[in-house]
């Protein structure tokens, strides 16, 4: 019966100094993240502050500028919004691709060239597929893109706010860049997977694939029915929903042109975002479907990825060395 009742108390003794344990873990785990949070609330704070004031100096600026060009054209809206939603985007893409399409053909400059992702790929690209990869990026900006904004102008109209002459505040369109990246990684993510269904695969997004080894204009190189879902709607639907103003509506559509392209281009260039994550995915297939990688995580569709070399190339370039030369595959075993 003492041993019973010494055994007890041990377990008794044993089960409370588990309990202290995980409570002082606890407090640890409490002050840590607390701090963090503050010092991070601070910091954002801080550095808000400073783009605010520079926001504010030059907010007279682009406001006059903005009414400038609003009263340029008489307040034709459809003409307005034609010139912000296609034009001034269009222009940034094949600005951005044009420099990366000399780079693919001459292989010059080597400050762009030397940057390659996939070495030895499209060094220098096959001429006949990229005039066809032209060909359908234009058919896709034209015959597509453009009738959808039809509609579009139409749900932004109804809003009221897109048209407006006062310009939205630079929190108010950080609110909303949240948002629209948020809208476009789901839409993308789901579509996207969709679409890699083998059925739907076979007669659908296989168009895209063609490029094992994309380079910048390949990322609307695709199937109409596919441009529509995955490409158009992901990025359109996020202003629609917050009734955005026009300039809101151009620095977007802009900024996901530009973007989905670095994602595309082939190279991991210095201080831009890193391609590694979507070139991972026209590599291998069934990895990496989304953009940000939030919904590959928490489905697990990036798990061979993250055992990757690319996965540790996978940040901001923050000096002039490749990282394939920093960070070079493994080298392959002899057969």
């Amino acid at each position: 019966f003492q041993m019973q009742k010494d055994s007890g108390y041990s377990a008794m003794a044993e089960h409370q100094k588990q309990e202290e344990k995980l409570w002082d873990a606890m407090k640890i785990t409490a002050w840590v993240l607390g701090t963090g949070l503050l010092l991070f609330t601070a910091l954002v704070n801080s550095a808000s502050w400073y783009v605010q004031n520079i926001w504010d100096t030059s907010g007279h600026f682009w406001q006059t500028t903005w009414l400038k060009f609003y009263y340029f054209f008489e307040g034709k809206e459809w003409t307005i919004f034609l010139l912000g939603a296609a034009l001034i985007p269009a222009l940034a893409f094949w600005s951005f691709n044009g420099i990366l399409m000399v780079a693919d053909v001459t292989g010059k400059p080597a400050f762009i060239t030397r940057y390659r992702i996939q070495l030895g790929k499209n060094d220098p690209v096959d001429t006949k597929k990229l005039r066809q990869a032209i060909y359908t990026a234009l058919c896709n900006q034209f015959c597509i893109s453009l009738p959808m904004l039809v509609p579009m102008f139409y749900v932004m109209k109804w809003w009221g706010n897109t048209f407006s002459k006062e310009l939205p505040t630079f929190y108010w369109f950080l609110v909303e860049l949240s948002i629209f990246t948020l809208i476009e990684e789901i839409l993308f993510y789901y579509t996207h997977r969709l679409v890699h269904l083998p059925l739907l695969y076979k007669h659908i997004h296989k168009k895209h694939h063609e490029w094992t080894a994309p380079i910048g204009v390949v990322s609307i190189y695709a199937h109409p029915l596919e441009h529509i879902l995955s490409n158009t709607l992901p990025v359109m639907t996020g202003p629609m929903i917050m009734g955005s103003h026009i300039v809101s509506i151009t620095a977007w559509f802009s900024l996901a042109l530009v973007t989905t392209s670095i994602s595309h281009c082939g190279y991991h260039l210095p201080f831009l975002p890193s391609p590694e994550f979507h070139d991972f995915h026209h590599l291998k297939f069934n990895q990496c479907y989304g953009v940000l990688g939030v919904l590959d995580y928490l489905h697990g569709t990036d798990t061979v990825f993250r055992k990757t070399k690319a996965y540790e190339r996978h940040r901001v370039l923050l000096s002039l060395t490749p990282l394939s030369e920093s960070i070079p595959e493994a080298p392959r075993r002899a057969e």
